[in-house]
């Protein structure tokens, strides 16, 4: 599994419905599936952050590639840099397509050893609405807990779940 980092044009590109430009510009053949609104949400927040924080690039949502067949199975990262408290939180999605082959719990996997890699990270935290079965069965044996819930704005309830590194 390869992770390919997003430039701020490259989210605009998306944000614009221009694949061929985003794809050119990752590097990588990106699919319908980087320019639903669910994704565009993704893309404007996070060319939002950029804006805001250009040092918090490297730990941004990434296109994830898998390997060795070169097949975009979706995009995963993290939502920021560690904060003060070293929490990172993390997301992932993968394309329908790809789905219930074991990319999620990959994705998941490269996230959860690039935090513990970090040493200024102390905690990994994962917000999954309670009705997503298949995001809880991804996270189940990963020692995560869940420690509270809270109200999405974009996703409405979720559970907040969190593991120490």
């Amino acid at each position: 599994m390869r992770f390919v980092e997003l430039s701020r044009t490259t989210m605009v590109a998306l944000l614009k419905d221009d694949l061929a430009q985003a794809s050119a510009e990752a590097g990588v053949a990106l699919t319908e599936y980087f320019v639903t609104d669910t994704a565009k949400w993704v893309w404007q927040y996070r060319v939002n952050q950029l804006t805001s924080d250009p040092g918090c690039a490297g730990w941004l949502t990434q296109i994830v590639v898998a390997e060795p067949e070169g097949a975009v199975v979706g995009y995963a990262g993290f939502h920021g840099p560690p904060d003060e408290a070293g929490m990172v939180e993390l997301g992932y999605s993968v394309i329908p397509l790809y789905r219930r082959q074991g990319y999620a719990r990959a994705m998941l996997t490269a996230l959860v050893r690039r935090a513990v890699a970090e040493a200024r990270v102390r905690t990994v935290r994962v917000t999954i609405s309670p009705d997503n079965t298949a995001s809880l069965a991804t996270i189940s044996g990963f020692g995560f807990v869940e420690v509270g819930e809270q109200w999405d704005e974009e996703d409405g309830l979720e559970l907040i779940c969190e593991v120490p590194v």
